[in-house]
């Protein structure tokens, strides 16, 4: 998965969130219309960009004419956390956090609802 998510690049990821928003596969004409209006696409850099995600396999051609990812929006966040903790605060979620706080990119809102997280009582996992 780790490894799927860091080929994703930002052309490509900009696809896989109009896939998500979505919440259902998409037939190509109306996924090159909205990627014209947000982006400003070509019908022909839509099509460029979906066959290497195919190669890649992030999405799957579902019936003619018709996309659905591969990946969901929770397992890119997840990986790309991962990863992004992984390289820049040495595998310490704890230094992200810290980093985030010094920066003031924490509200006390956010503060507040992280310590909620923290004291909740940990779900019984399936």
């Amino acid at each position: 998965m780790r490894e799927q998510t860091e080929k994703v690049q930002d052309s490509e990821l900009e696809i896989l969130r109009v896939f998500w928003s979505a919440g259902t596969p998409l037939p190509l004409a109306e996924l090159c219309r909205r990627l014209n209006s947000a982006c400003g696409w070509a019908d022909s850099t839509v099509k460029t960009l979906l066959r290497r995600m195919q190669d890649k396999g992030l999405v799957r051609l579902v019936r003619r004419g018709v996309y659905e990812p591969l990946l969901s929006e929770a397992d890119y966040s997840r990986a790309s956390a991962q990863t992004l903790v992984q390289r820049l605060f040495d595998g310490s979620a704890k230094n992200l956090v810290a980093a985030l706080v010094r920066t003031g990119q924490l509200s006390e809102d956010d503060l507040a609802e992280l310590s909620a997280m923290f004291n909740a009582p940990e779900e019984p996992k399936p």
